[in-house]
């Protein structure tokens, strides 16, 4: 039977969707249906154990999160290992205040350090250090096993490549590139 739930839940996250009509009246909310419905909590269970996984592999390994992981890696791989901390906090998808405490912290382990901007009073950059470089190399390998453990293994060729394509698809829908974009980022 295709019908949505016959009383408007409280939550929508904690609806327990069955499937949706066909044609929905104005104003009424699209459900999801029974098969999208699977998907979406495969996809929300994966992502969580996905994070889970490497977060915990990261801080036995390296005694850091997997987001400090990532910005170690966005600096090793930018011009003389180093980018503005507006330009860090983007590519990361971070606000800039929590930006500007995980660097605090990549500082007191002297892996990164800042250096004010000479065209931006203002600007600062963050600068990967010989040991936050060091500490990537050693840490890399045991995150790339990781990465590879508990996802590429587990797919075949084709599973990677449309799994790639997907999450490109929704990652585009969901950054806009229009000036104003209200992206906790770009505050």
């Amino acid at each position: 039977m295709n019908t949505a739930p016959s009383s408007a839940p409280e939550s929508p996250a904690a609806a327990p969707v069955v499937a949706a009509p066909t044609t929905a009246p104005a104003g009424s909310h699209r459900w999801l249906t029974a098969d999208e419905q699977h998907v979406w909590r495969a996809y929300l269970h994966a992502t969580t154990l996905l994070e889970d996984h490497l977060d915990r592999q990261l801080q036995r390994d390296a005694g850091m999160p997997h987001i400090y992981y990532g910005l170690l890696v966005k600096l090793a791989e930018a011009p003389r290992r180093r980018l503005r901390m507006t330009e860090l906090a983007r590519d990361a998808k971070i606000t800039r205040s929590r930006l500007s405490h995980a660097v605090a912290r990549l500082e007191k382990n002297g892996w990164v350090r800042r250096e004010d901007c000479p065209s931006d009073k203002r600007g600062q950059f963050a600068v990967l250090t010989d040991e936050g470089r060091e500490v990537l190399g050693r840490t890399a390998p045991g995150h790339v096993a990781a990465v590879r453990q508990a996802l590429f293994d587990r797919l075949s060729p084709e599973q990677q490549k449309s799994l790639g394509e997907i999450m490109q698809i929704v990652a585009e829908g969901l950054q806009p590139n229009e000036a104003g974009a209200d992206l906790p980022w770009l505050r």
